[in-house]
């Protein structure tokens, strides 16, 4: 089969490479639709985890073509979404339900081989049955599910003003959470005109192209979707006394933000991050089902396995009309 590797930092390939074949309580997912995340990025560019050589790919889904002998809930021709991120259960994080800072942490796609290739073998309960969803929206269980746990976290009420900073794919995606759970005024904010608009289309009520333009100490809650090391320096500025900021965007390892500590004191802020998800597979697959959230519009490129390169540039170039760009392997 074919597979892209990241051999090192900048340098991608792909490979003729013998195909999987499932431990005992495995399966073998032939990969139908692969979202490149910003964290798919980060690991290319050497800024963010990974294991080199690696392929690469944590958003995917596909069709389960062998069954390892302990495997119960799975069948062959079983459509399916996997959760990448697999805890030992057995540590303390893990016996304290925080299995996302499990001890012995692995992540397909970061530290074992990931869904930028035809077929990936991947234990049973990392697997989700999507139904009769798409391949394509079932892509999005993954980055959906980081999504509801951050904003779990982030506690939204009814009838709060939200500003989210950033509406490439997770802005989008957090913007149709928050109309979920109750936000009443929603502004979105970022430079490509685009990508603003889009998220005016997706729900915004308030969509700006320059961060100066949004209100100062108003919002009861700022999200950045950026990871943007100056946009997230800048939350503070637009959330209201009292209120909340999510640092919800990945920034690159290793630099330093810099913030005025009496301004978290003086205004009484809570200051929240979000690491991956926390059990939230199930919940992002209901979402994306019962259709509260909508990601049509959403993939603005698919291409081969070939042109996962190419993928990686369009996102980085930060084009006008570029969102989310999805691999099909298979294809």
């Amino acid at each position: 089969m074919k597979a892209a590797k990241i051999i090192q930092p900048g340098h991608l390939q792909i490979f003729d490479i013998l195909n999987p074949e499932p431990a005992h309580d495995e399966v073998v997912v032939k990969v139908m639709a692969s979202g490149i995340c910003g964290t798919d990025i980060h690991i290319y560019r050497g800024e963010y985890l990974g294991d080199y050589p690696v392929v690469p790919g944590h958003e995917f889904s596909g069709v389960i073509i062998s069954v390892g002998d302990a495997v119960t809930r799975f069948k062959v021709g079983d459509r399916v979404a996997v959760e990448p991120n697999i805890s030992c259960d057995n540590c303390y994080n893990c016996l304290n339900n925080r299995q996302n800072f499990c001890l012995n942490w692995q992540a397909i796609g970061v530290t074992r081989p990931g869904g930028m290739a035809q077929n990936v073998a991947v234990p049973e309960k990392a697997v989700f049955d999507i139904g009769d969803i798409s391949f394509e929206q079932a892509a999005f269980m993954e980055p959906l599910s980081c999504v509801v746990h951050g904003m779990e976290r982030l506690g939204i009420e009814a009838s709060d003003k939200v500003a989210i900073l950033g509406a490439g794919p997770i802005g989008i995606l957090l913007l149709q959470v928050a109309r979920v759970q109750g936000a009443a005024e929603i502004t979105v904010v970022d430079k490509n005109v685009s990508r603003s608009d889009f998220a005016r289309s997706k729900g915004a009520d308030v969509s700006l192209t320059a961060i100066d333009d949004l209100k100062r100490d108003y919002y009861d809650a700022v999200i950045d979707a950026t990871g943007s090391i100056p946009v997230m320096a800048r939350t503070l500025e637009f959330v209201r006394h009292g209120g909340k900021v999510l640092l919800f965007g990945v920034p690159p390892g290793g630099q330093v933000m810099s913030i005025e500590p009496f301004v978290i004191f003086r205004k009484g802020l809570t200051v929240l991050s979000s690491f991956t998800s926390l059990r939230n597979s199930y919940q992002a697959i209901d979402l994306l089902k019962y259709r509260r959230i909508d990601i049509n519009g959403l993939v603005s490129h698919q291409l081969p396995l070939q042109g996962l390169k190419e993928g990686i540039e369009l996102i980085e170039a930060g084009q006008q009309g570029v969102r989310k760009v999805l691999i099909r392997p298979n294809d």
